[in-house]
C-alpha cells in the first residue's frame, strides 16, 4: 500500500455479502456514513458495480453540494472502491473470518488524487481516520441488527 493511504479495520458479525449488499446500495450510504457529510442519494438507486456512476446530496457544516462518483475497484463480496472528480478513492476490503464473521477495512487512498498536497494540507488524512471508525461502527450497527 502507498504511504498516502490511511485505513481502518473492525470486525463486523455479519457474513461479507450482507456488509457487500448495503455498500453496493447508494441509497444506503447516508445510513452508515460516519463523517456527517452524505446526505442522501441524487437519482437512481442501482446497484453498484464496476463503472457504475451514482450522485449523493451532501453537506459540509452548513454547506450543501453534490457530489458524482464512480466505482473504480470491484469484486463481489470483497471489494469496492469510488472516486469522484479529486479522483482519491474511498475503499472498503472484506475478509471474511468465517461465515457469520467479517474484517472490514476502510480506506482513504489519495495517492491517485488529483492534488494529493492539497489534501495533506487540509488535514484531512488524519481528520477522516475518526469518520471512517464511526462508519464501521455504523456498518455493524445496521448489519447486526
Amino acid at each position: 500500500m502507498s504511504e498516502q493511504v490511511v485505513s481502518v479495520s473492525r470486525v463486523i458479525n455479519a457474513p461479507a455479502a450482507a456488509i457487500f449488499d448495503l455498500l453496493t446500495d447508494p441509497a444506503r450510504h447516508a445510513d452508515f456514513d460516519g463523517s456527517g457529510t452524505v446526505q442522501q442519494i441524487r437519482g437512481e438507486s442501482d446497484r453498484l458495480r464496476l463503472g457504475s456512476k451514482f450522485g449523493m446530496d451532501m453537506k459540509f457544516g452548513f454547506l450543501p453540494y453534490r457530489i458524482s462518483s464512480t466505482v473504480v475497484e470491484f469484486e463481489e463480496d470483497r471489494l469496492i472502491a469510488w472516486a469522484h472528480f479529486g479522483k482519491h478513492r474511498w475503499r472498503y476490503e472484506l475478509e471474511p473470518v468465517d461465515e457469520h464473521t467479517t474484517k472490514v477495512t476502510e480506506s482513504f487512498d489519495w495517492s491517485t488524487a488529483v492534488s494529493p498536497k492539497a489534501i495533506e494540507l487540509a488535514g484531512y488524512p488524519k481528520k477522516h481516520v475518526t469518520n471512517m471508525e464511526q462508519t464501521l461502527e455504523r456498518i455493524a450497527a445496521v448489519v447486526e441488527a
